[in-house]
């Protein structure tokens, strides 16, 4: 290790950035580690800008900054796109009266359900974002998963781990789990919400966590369901059913601020960032 600078040449555990000529550095490639400022550079690149004719280089600049995406926003165009749909399908039925029967129609349930489930992953993602208003942690919100045309609604990264956030808007509804099965029969957990099956919302968190692990085997990755607007008992409420957190916001919030550990917040939220691009 360099004592002046506090750097140390090694294999690097997650993605990075040259500070100085900002080229990409993948993961488990060899690199300078400067311990004070927590960045990486090229081995080729100098720790310091080189003198040239007497005139000192600038300071190199700085990596370019996560985007870190807008909550809920790929569900508020698909809401947008189906409601100039339905409005465009009125007009053309009706002619002359199409704006009297658009202005006296009510709103399609397929079509506001995408509304309501922007509400919800927007207001979800501001208490995100308030809580890492701070620094400690950082949110990716709406970002889309590699290959398909499905996202992941939010993507926290903490010290100890990051978490993959399904966020779900089932306004006055309990969502509770339901076992079946046990000693003759295989163990079978359900989650039921407003006396519906909805196990597939579980299945749905499990494929992202997966996805997630992908891009960072060596960190832990844990999934949630949030459930905004829900109604809960006053006691107990939250959940695990096959490894997922079922609970509520302020619930969530409480454990994302508890998340202790060492690892690298900005280097995996730019590993994430890099992979899972906004939707």
């Amino acid at each position: 290790m360099d004592e002046l600078t506090g750097s140390k040449v090694m294999a690097l555990r997650y993605a990075g950035r040259c500070r100085v000529c900002s080229r990409e550095i993948a993961a488990r490639e060899r690199a300078v580690y400067e311990r004070a400022s927590k960045t990486v550079r090229c081995l080729e690149c100098p720790a310091v800008a080189p003198e040239q004719d007497g005139v000192v280089a600038g300071p190199p600049s700085a990596p370019p900054p996560v985007e870190a995406g807008t909550a809920g926003a790929s569900a508020r165009r698909e809401y947008e796109r189906r409601r100039a749909r339905d409005e465009e399908r009125l007009r053309a039925k009706w002619g002359r009266f199409g704006g009297i029967a658009v202005a006296l129609s009510e709103e399609k349930q397929s079509t506001s359900a995408w509304d309501r489930g922007a509400v919800g992953e927007e207001r979800l993602g501001a208490r995100l974002d308030k809580l890492a208003s701070d620094g400690s942690i950082a949110v990716l919100h709406d970002r889309l998963i590699p290959g398909t045309r499905a996202n992941i609604d939010h993507i926290v990264v903490t010290p100890g781990g990051v978490w993959v956030v399904d966020s779900k808007r089932y306004h006055r509804q309990t969502p509770v789990l339901r076992v079946e099965g046990g000693l003759f029969r295989p163990r079978v957990e359900k989650l039921v919400v407003g006396g519906r099956d909805r196990t597939r919302l579980v299945d749905g968190v499990l494929g992202q966590v997966a996805v997630v692990r992908e891009a960072l085997p060596d960190v832990p990755v844990t999934g949630a369901l949030c459930f905004i607007d829900a109604e809960w008992p006053l006691i107990g409420g939250a959940f695990v059913t096959r490894g997922v957190l079922v609970l509520w916001p302020k619930r969530l919030v409480k454990r994302l601020s508890e998340s202790r550990g060492e690892l690298d917040v900005g280097a995996m939220t730019a590993t994430l960032a890099a992979r899972f691009i906004p939707a």
